[in-house]
């Protein structure tokens, strides 16, 4: 059985990470557009640093909570059958134990080097702009991806999703292409389709199973009756 997991903001919010933005459209008191776009990091790249330099330290003071436990558990019985897609750029999942996993919007512990395109593990401040291990230029950012900017590793996350048998969508409300297409796409190659979110999502196409209620009580529970009907 293979099966592909959706992740989101409502798995982390749990552990005390803050989702992504307020209804007013500010993220963490600042406008989207100023932290979370190409162009604001061209306008102020100091205070995007700043905002993800913070962000990282909150990170680092949080821990994993029973719906990433859950999952990684799941991997755990099952192998490379499972693979988690996170729309998190936390660390969480790897925190938990999870292994098969894509983080198709970047990871906070990451720097990306504008001049030469590396992606190092970081876990230090970049507004002071340190220097790139790979190439020693100055040019670092976050390895975050931004609005306008394409996320990583998509052949490999529609690859599993066109042929998983269960399709899971955690904490996410499906509103953010093109992660929001991958339960049309799973239903129309015949996976069943999972959703476990703190209300339910606007998905175009409705899921076969949807349970509303918090992630760390869901997941725990769903994972259970997958590894009981593999025995």
């Amino acid at each position: 059985m293979r099966i592909v997991v959706l992740t989101g903001a409502g798995i982390s919010a749990e552990s005390g990470v803050p989702t992504f933005r307020d209804a007013d459209g500010l993220w963490e008191g600042h406008d989207v557009e100023d932290v979370a776009t190409p162009e604001g990091f061209e306008r102020d790249p100091d205070l995007v640093q700043r905002f993800y330099d913070a962000r990282r330290r909150a990170v680092a003071s949080v821990v994993p909570n029973a719906a990433h436990r859950a999952l990684a558990r799941l991997e755990g019985a099952l192998g490379e059958q499972v693979l988690v897609v996170t729309q998190n750029v936390d660390d969480l999942h790897e925190r938990a134990g999870a292994r098969n996993l894509v983080h198709m919007h970047g990871e906070l512990l990451r720097a990306l080097c504008t001049a030469c395109g590396a992606r190092p593990v970081w876990d230090e401040d970049l507004e002071p702009r340190p220097p790139c291990p790979a190439c020693g230029e100055r040019m670092l950012r976050p390895d975050v991806v931004w609005f306008g900017e394409m996320p990583y590793d998509l052949d490999r996350i529609e690859q599993a999703v066109v042929a998983c048998d269960v399709f899971a969508s955690i904490g996410t409300s499906g509103a953010v292409y093109p992660a929001a297409g991958y339960v049309a796409l799973a239903a129309a190659f015949g996976a069943r389709t999972v959703e476990l979110n703190l209300e339910p999502s606007d998905a175009l196409i409705p899921f076969d199973d949807a349970r509303a209620g918090r992630a760390s009580e869901l997941v725990p529970a769903w994972v259970d009756e997958l590894l009981a009907a593999q025995e």
